[in-house]
């Protein structure tokens, strides 16, 4: 496992360089994430560890997956990721929620091997829209609550749902529970740029009056003059 002190270092690096790569102020990150300006801080001077809650909502602001934000070292090729590399979130009640691995490109997409204990839950808030999860029980049973209906997992069981609304899982059971989850968010669409104002082509200009000589009169065809008819020529 890595060192805790190198992975919260790596956590302040990455925010700070998403953050500054998107042209983002704290400001505006702490709006789009909903996690206050003063945690953002905190969060990129290095001096808190922040919760697997917090780290989403600012990975789902940032457009990446929270194993971004975690890596300690750059994405080659291809990436072995070693069991001491691996990154755990701990819970309160002795549960764990280890990040195997993840990814961002094309989709984003991330490997979870979580573990609770008896009587224990893990609240999850909604994610981008369009976001699922995919779920396998290894031991024990779940719960999984999703905008307020449950569902039971059991042992061998596999599921998969949306998870861009409040979710929950929960070991209501006396015995362990572990399940592998995968979470796939698609990736944000491009900015439309609106194309570039068409110029109208210059008026126009009217071809100039003609202007009639004085001594010339111009009538409509077939209209005699006033008075009657000219005289004849003699």
């Amino acid at each position: 496992m890595a060192d805790p002190a190198t992975i919260t270092a790596a956590i302040a690096a990455n925010v700070r360089g998403q953050r500054a790569h998107r042209g983002m102020t704290l400001d505006e990150l702490a709006a789009r994430s909903n996690v206050s300006r003063g945690m953002l801080i905190q969060i990129e001077q290095g001096r808190t560890n922040p919760s697997v809650n917090t780290l989403t909502r600012i990975a789902d602001a940032l457009g990446v997956t929270l194993a971004r934000l975690v890596e300690v070292a750059d994405t080659p090729v291809v990436r072995v990721v070693h069991e001491s590399e691996v990154v755990t979130f701990r819970h309160p009640g002795g549960g764990s929620a280890r990040l195997l691995v993840g990814t961002d490109a094309p989709a984003i997409l991330e490997l979870w091997d979580w573990r609770l204990g008896p009587g224990e839950h893990h609240d999850g808030d909604a994610h981008p829209a369009g976001t699922r999860e995919m779920l396998t029980v290894l031991e024990g049973r779940l719960t999984l609550t999703v905008y307020g209906r449950s569902h039971a997992v059991g042992c061998g069981d596999a599921v998969v749902f949306s998870a861009d609304r409040p979710h929950r899982y929960a070991n209501e059971h006396d015995e362990p529970l572990r399940f592998v989850m995968v979470v796939t968010e698609p990736p944000e669409p491009p900015d439309v740029t609106a194309p570039p104002d068409v110029t109208a082509p210059p008026d126009v200009t009217a071809p100039p009056e003609v202007t009639v000589p004085p001594d010339v009169t111009v009538r409509p065809e077939g209209r005699e003059p006033a008075g009657g008819r000219e005289p004849a020529d003699d």
